[in-house]
């Protein structure tokens, strides 16, 4: 009892965070850029925490692939919300950070030098680089579009727990995720259509919602793309043989294990919010 109702706690205030932070964003976007950099930044520690029996890195590199990381979000946000005079801005950014990861890494003599900047860069393109796409969506679409995704991974994260508990039998991809299985799978698709079609007809002037099919389509995008999110980083656990990316939420594991559906949900929804908007 103890661990659940810590467990109910630490997500209660996970998701707090980020609802705060989106609702911010309609004045000020401090909130929403501080927040994600912090996730930027434990995302990267957590990275090389799992693989330091690999190859131990220096704390210098770990620096350089955090500020590059962040650099590169940042950027992507003033891109993507402000003028035309700052798009180039997110070009500065990476061209600075390959230039300062490279040249460290020639002082690193003793260290596997494609293990470590493999290691930097699939950081960078797996955190960060999804994380920055959803400023895009936001510009695309508003800040409440925003939280319906996060709402929608939530949701779906719900419906496949329960569904798979009660109902799961056949497994989907054991060899990556013993526990997740088609039953939960589809409840978790159920339950954002669900979530997508009440929003529509109860929360429209919340949310702003497009045409009721738009807002389906969306929340079927976020539950396919959550899923996959999900078994990609539990191929990456297993391949270390981790159960945990950390220990930073109690009862949740680690920031990674918290946003890795977001990871591939962002691309995803952008890819569909751009054909949807390019339509219209």
């Amino acid at each position: 009892m103890k661990n659940f109702i810590l467990r109910t706690i630490s997500g209660a205030v996970y998701v707090a965070l980020i609802i705060s932070a989106i609702l911010l964003l309609d004045n000020s976007p401090i909130a929403f850029l501080i927040l994600m950099s912090a996730f930027i930044a434990l995302g990267i520690n957590e990275m090389y925490t799992m693989t330091r029996k690999e190859d131990a890195e220096s704390w210098l590199i770990i620096l350089i692939d955090v500020l590059g990381a962040i650099g590169l979000f940042v950027s992507l946000y003033y891109m993507s919300i402000e003028e035309t005079s700052t798009q180039g801005l997110w070009l500065i950014a990476v061209a600075a950070y390959m230039l300062a990861r490279s040249i460290v890494q020639l002082y690193r003599p003793k260290q596997n030098a494609v293990h470590s900047l493999v290691r930097s860069y699939f950081s960078l393109i797996y955190i960060a680089l999804p994380l920055g796409m959803l400023n895009s969506i936001i510009a695309m679409t508003s800040p409440r579009t925003l939280l319906a995704i996060f709402c929608f991974i939530w949701i779906n994260d719900t419906g496949a727990f329960l569904s798979g508990i009660t109902l799961g039998r056949h497994k989907i991809f054991k060899r990556v995720s013993p526990k997740k299985s088609w039953e939960g799978f589809f409840g978790g698709v159920l339950l954002c259509v669900a979530a997508a079609f009440a929003s529509h007809h109860w929360l429209n002037d919340f949310f702003q919602c497009p045409q009721i099919h738009v807002w389906i389509g969306l929340g079927v995008v976020v539950a396919l793309a959550a899923t996959f999110g999900d078994f990609v980083e539990s191929l990456i656990k297993r391949t270390l043989d981790v159960k945990d990316s950390g220990n930073l939420i109690p009862g949740h594991g680690g920031i990674l294990d918290r946003i890795d559906s977001l990871l591939l949900v962002a691309p995803a929804a952008l890819i569909y919010l751009a054909l949807v908007v390019y339509n219209q």
